[in-house]
Formats: structure tokens, C-alpha cells, sequence
């Protein structure tokens, strides 16, 4: 049985992990490319205000989404994004930040949580890896945006470890999601990222096939998977979606595939109002 499931809200299409609709306090979801406004080479949903998309496309683009999701698009939370490993704690006074316009968006961030209701937490990719974080006991979800370098800087476990620190949360509790990203087959990385691997990981051998002189193929949903039982969560507790956004170019868009010039998925999370 999928631990994933494809919704359609009309030509919107986005990716759903089962565990995290499980208990129906909280809204999530990670994009596909299909659906919106945006011409190529942004074609059609692309959600990133921080390329060169038009930016009413882009607003259009997230209005739809949220629709689909049922969220209200005003109230997004974003981070200017820098494959860093800051950690931002969301209030609700924050809503909006980074919703329509880019410079309000939290400065140098590549991870966001909260345990306001009504406030939708957003993070945007083209190969990197998403990662969704919930807690059902204290009712807090947290966004992870992590390529290699977040990956190597710890931006999964930093990321619990700010739901520890700031809600009380337990490890073991957490529920995780790792999203569509570039897969194992198509992650051609060299000796300077192998050389961070293997300073990091004392495992860095079962991450990464030799498939050249100096090259390798690098496996990010098992690194950030492994990265996460480290810092306690079960492993029962992690769901990994297996889509290789590089394999998927009608489905997804791709940084390395499309070289660069495309545009970008959002996962969103939110808490749901309490009635």
C-alpha cells in the first residue's frame, strides 16, 4: 500500500503523505508543477517569487494552491532560503511574511516551525529535499528545505531539535514526511561533496554508489531519513515519498535536469484553526 497519495483539486495536483492526515488536525501538501499560470520555462505552477517568473503568476499561482489546500495564501510564511541551517520559530504575528512580496520573507532561513493555528508554514524546492515535521501531542509542525549543504549542516535534526527546544516536543513523537526531490539514480555529486559526506556521517559509504573516477550518486532521502533516527524519531514514523524529481519532469520541476532555468514546489504546513 502507497504511503503517498496524488490529490487532484480540479487541474491542481499535489503530493499527500497518509501519516500526517491521519489524526485531520493539519493541512499539508507538496506541489506538483501542473496547474497554474506561469509560461515556460516556468510552466504552469511555479511558486517561487525569487525567479524570474512574473511575479502576478506567481501570486496567481500560489492563490491556486492554497485554494486546493485550504489555506489562505495572505497568510503564508516564507524564508529567503540559502541552503543554510537556520531554523526560524513562527508566530502569529508573522503571517504574510514572504507571501506577496519577497523581501518581507525571514532573511537566511531554510526552516520554519510553529504551534500557531491558521498559520501556514511554506518552503519552495526544484531538487532539494522537503521535509515535514509534525508532532501530534503538542500540536506543532515544522518545514525543512535541505540540499546537500543543509544536509551536511544538520537542517533535519536542527529542525527537531528547535520543536524540542521551543514546544516541548518529543523526538520519538514526531511525525516525518521526505518529499519529492532528486533521487539516488540522478544525483551526481564529486569529490568535494564526498569529502563533506565523510566528514559528517561516519557512514558516508552507504550514501553514496562510486559510478566514475571522483563521481558518485548520492542518496539525500537516506541521508536525511538516517539524519532524523538519529535525533530520536522512529523510524516507523518516516515516510519517504520516492519521487525523483529529475525522473519526473511532467510532474516536477528540475534544477539540475532543466538546467537551472525552472521554476519551483512548495510544501506547505499548517496547523487548522481550532474551532
Amino acid at each position: 500500500m502507497s504511503h503517498i497519495n496524488f490529490q487532484n483539486k480540479g487541474s491542481f495536483k499535489y503530493v499527500e503523505f497518509n501519516s500526517l492526515v491521519e489524526d485531520g488536525n493539519i493541512i499539508h501538501g507538496f506541489t506538483t508543477r501542473q496547474g497554474g499560470v506561469s509560461q515556460t520555462p516556468y510552466e504552469s505552477l511555479n511558486l517561487a517569487l525569487h525567479v524570474d517568473d512574473r511575479s502576478e503568476d506567481v501570486v496567481a499561482n500560489r492563490a491556486i494552491a492554497c485554494s486546493g489546500l485550504g489555506i489562505n495564501w495572505k497568510h503564508l510564511v516564507a524564508g529567503v532560503q540559502v541552503h543554510g541551517c537556520h531554523v526560524q520559530r513562527v508566530e502569529g504575528d508573522d503571517r504574510g511574511r514572504g507571501a506577496q512580496d519577497y523581501s518581507t520573507a525571514f532573511s537566511d532561513t531554510d526552516a520554519l516551525i510553529t504551534n500557531i493555528p491558521g498559520v501556514p508554514l511554506s518552503s519552495y524546492y526544484a531538487d532539494c529535499v522537503p521535509i515535514l515535521l509534525y508532532d501530534p501531542v503538542t500540536l506543532s509542525v515544522g518545514l525543512a528545505h535541505a540540499g546537500w549543504r543543509g544536509t551536511v549542516q544538520g537542517i533535519a535534526g536542527l529542525t527537531v531539535g528547535k520543536m524540542v527546544e521551543a514546544y516541548g516536543s518529543k523526538p520519538g513523537d514526531i511525525l516525518a514526511g521526505i518529499g519529492p526531490s532528486i533521487g539516488p539514480c540522478c544525483y551526481l555529486v564529486d569529490l568535494p561533496v564526498q569529502r563533506a559526506l565523510a566528514e559528517k556521517f561516519s557512514y558516508w559509504a552507504d550514501l553514496l554508489e562510486p559510478v566514475a573516477p571522483e563521481r558518485w550518486k548520492l542518496n539525500l532521502w537516506e541521508t536525511n531519513r538516517r539524519a532524523l533516527i538519529e535525533v530520536g524519531l522512529n523510524s516507523n514514523n518516516i515516510t519517504t515519498a520516492n519521487l525523483c524529481t529529475a525522473c519526473n519532469r511532467d510532474l516536477f520541476f528540475s534544477y539540475r535536469a532543466e538546467q537551472g532555468n525552472t521554476g519551483r514546489m512548495a510544501s506547505f504546513i499548517m496547523i487548522k484553526d481550532r474551532l
